[in-house]
């Protein structure tokens, strides 16, 4: 089981945060710091897994890696896992997030944090693995993108009715318009 999603550039400033276990606000910031530390140490040569730390669980977790330009994409799990399995499931999240953002960047993960944890959701969810497929994933997104439009539609709906009134005049109609005249009799 997924127990954290972690995404941090070079300078150790956490740009993706998503833990599937209740943890303090305290012991979050504890971990993001020694899992920063236990990664970015490595050399580029050796493996991109190892055993967590002591705050997440000690010997049954592992973080299992992968180091983009400036990113670390992080995800520590337990160890029923398997190690390659997550290193894919990282490349997929990786090439779906440039499919989405074309060319994904650290600006992209700060300005649409929606956006990155909506596509994260589409590929875990609970801490359990729920899709790997990027074309599946790409066309939930566009799905979601299609009903963010249209509900964007809906709510300018009032504003462009009160816009539309305002410019009929109403008033001024009210008072041109020719009644005929009433005879009442008694």
């Amino acid at each position: 089981m997924i127990k954290a999603i972690l995404v941090f550039n070079n300078l150790a400033k956490p740009r993706l945060i998503k833990f599937f276990e209740h943890y303090s606000e305290e012991i979050q910031q504890q971990i993001v710091r020694e899992t920063f530390l236990l990664v970015s140490k490595r050399d580029e040569n050796v493996c991109n897994f190892l055993e967590s730390g002591s705050l997440i669980g000690g010997n049954d977790y592992r973080l299992i890696y992968r180091h983009y330009a400036t990113l670390y994409f992080i995800f520590c799990v337990d160890s029923s896992e398997s190690e390659l399995g997550i290193l894919d499931l990282i490349q997929v999240f990786v090439e779906t997030l440039d499919k989405c953002f074309e060319n994904v960047c650290e600006l992209d993960l700060i300005f649409h944090v929606d956006k990155v944890h909506y596509i994260l959701q589409e590929i875990c969810l609970g801490g359990m693995v729920l899709e790997t497929n990027m074309n599946e994933i790409i066309a939930r997104i566009d799905e979601q993108s299609k009903l963010e439009k249209q509900e964007a539609g809906i709510t300018a709906a009032p504003t462009k009715a009160m816009t539309a009134l305002k410019e009929m005049n109403l008033p001024q109609k009210i008072k041109d318009i020719k009644l005929p005249d009433i005879n009442l009799r008694f």
